[in-house]
Parts: C-alpha cells; structure tokens; sequence
C-alpha cells in the first residue's frame, strides 16, 4: 500500500485560529474538528444532532394557502375603494403649455357605471364590489339577471365586473353611481382590458419566428413550424405549452402605472397617457395602480353620486332611528 501523501502547509493553514471563537481557541490543539463541528451544531432534546438549525429567532415558514393568504393582505395589494367600468374612445394627444412636449393619451368614458351588488367575506369569502355600465336591452337580458338587476333597483346593464376590495369600508351603496370625480387628476391607475383578436395566426406572426432556411433542400416550409417534438427523447408527446399557430390575442392585459391626465365632469371622460390595450369600444377597467401610493381621496368621495332609491333608503332608515 503506498504511503499517503501529506497536505501542503498552505492547506493546513488556511484558515487561521484567531478566526475561531475564543471559547474553541483553546481546545483546537486537543480536540479533533469533527468534534468540534459536533459542538458547534445545536442538538435536538433527544440528544441525536439534527443539520436543521433550531433557533427560536428564526421565522416560521408558512407553506398553506390561509397563509398565503394572509401574507398577500398584510401587503395592502388589494385597493381600499373600488374602480370603475370605462369604453375606449380612441387616441389623442394633449400638449404640455409650458414645455410643447405632446404626450400621447387614451380617452376613456364612463356610462352610467352604478353598483349591482356586493361580495363579502362572510358569505362569498372575499370583499368586493360588483359594478354595470352601458345599457342593454330588457328583452335581451334573461330572467335570472333581471332579477338580479332589480334587486338593486338597476337598469339592465351591457358590461358586468367585479372589483376588489380590502376589506368592508370599500363597499359602495347599491345602485350609487360612479362619476369622473370618483379620480383626481396626477394619480395613477392600472387598466385592464381585451387586446385586439388577431383570428388565427401562423407561429411567425403568433410568437415572432423567424422562420425557416430558404434554401439547401427546404421545400415549401418557409413559415411552417417543423417539429412539435421530439420521439422517445422527449417521450413520444408533445411537451405542454409549445408555441404553434392559433388564435392570436382576444386576450386580458393588464397595463399599469397609467397617469390620470384630465377629468372631465361634462363629457364623464377620464384621459389617462399612454396607451390601453383593446380596440374602440371596448370596456375598460380601471382602478387605483396598486404599486403606487393610494390616492388622498375618501373612500365615497365626490364621484360617487347616489341614485333616488338609495337616498329613498337612507332617508327611511334615518326617520326609524329618529
């Protein structure tokens, strides 16, 4: 058997002993560092050392869904007060006065936006706030969303959506209606809305292909996608999620951060800069952005106006109190 090699006095030595605790100074010249590794690591009460460190300062990892939960509302991502419904008008731009710059903008209109109903925690399991736009015909409407339209004492709507909310304080009386006002001018909002359809559309179009070579034996596949997957190496199928030619767009997008440029009570137009996915006529939805600071507003503020019945109802309710 041959000899071992010794280690070089630079590996001995890389570490120097000052760097350990004072405690354990004293005893390197005696003890092994496996024994003193052995010291260092925190045993369980049952006497068998664990690798997982037991420190009663680290946190408690949470890996359920009610704690997910509650991670996402200690964030305050979800809005205080609730959006509103808007239609896409078209482009335009509005000029600076001072400076001449143009800054590109998205007219977008409000239409009779009024509350419908209310989710809450306690029956739905979450807070929010459902709110109608437009009109539509009650002959096209069935029977159960005319029922659930008179409840609130609404017309028929066209567009139906939801909003979050935090908590109760955001809920808005049913069959209020949401003005302009409900935004002021400088804060930010997020909007959602349908992109263009595109119908269907080859991979190139789709997913930016750059498509195939032009020459060297290919033949009539100049745009065609080629394989969808491998045989055995991929296991015989086709992998989840493969880019391939369909539909294009007809799709929810999410465009954040958009300044509020002008409000205009006449018209009922809030004009936001940049642009909003969709095409004219489409609904949009818009809400306070949710990475930026809330805006300095109550939560029924001035754009919040309330329909005859509601005011009817607080009337009633404040003459029983009397």
């Amino acid at each position: 058997m041959p000899p071992r090699i010794p280690l070089p006095v630079q590996w001995a030595s890389s570490r120097p002993i000052t760097s350990f605790p004072r405690s354990l100074q004293s005893r390197i010249a005696t003890r092994s560092i496996k024994s003193i590794a052995q010291s260092i690591h925190r045993a369980r009460p049952g006497g068998r050392l664990s690798r997982f460190n037991h420190s009663p300062h680290l946190p408690i990892l949470k890996a359920s869904p009610t704690a997910a939960l509650a991670r996402k509302q200690q964030a305050n991502t979800l809005p205080l007060r609730p959006g509103a419904i808007c239609i896409k008008k078209g482009m335009t731009g509005l000029y600076d006065p001072d400076t001449g710059v143009r800054t590109p903008c998205t007219v977008l209109q409000l239409d009779r936006v009024q509350v419908v109903a209310h989710r809450t925690k306690q029956r739905h399991g979450y807070w929010a706030v459902q709110l109608g736009a437009g009109e539509k015909v009650s002959s096209n409407v069935s029977r159960p969303l005319l029922g659930h339209f008179a409840a609130s004492k609404v017309a028929p709507k066209r567009f139906v959506y939801e909003f979050r909310v935090r908590d109760e304080r955001g809920l808005l009386p049913l069959g209020s209606v949401v003005t302009p006002a409900h935004f002021k001018e400088g804060q930010f909002v997020d909007a959602q809305s349908k992109s263009h359809g595109k119908g269907f559309a080859g991979g190139m179009k789709k997913h930016g292909w750059s498509g195939q070579p032009a020459s060297h034996g290919q033949s009539l596949m100049h745009r065609g996608m080629g394989s969808s997957g491998g045989s055995q190496g991929s296991g015989s199928r086709v992998i989840p999620g493969k880019e391939m030619a369909g539909r294009m767009g007809n799709e929810n997008r999410t465009i954040q951060n958009l300044r509020v440029l002008k409000i205009d009570e006449a018209t009922s137009v809030v004009v936001v800069a940049g642009a909003v996915a969709g095409p004219k006529g489409c609904a949009v939805r818009i809400w306070d952005a949710k990475k930026k600071a809330w805006p300095d507003m109550p939560m029924a503020s001035a754009g919040v106006v309330m329909s005859e019945a509601v005011m009817g109802k607080q009337a009633s309710a404040q003459a029983v109190a009397a």
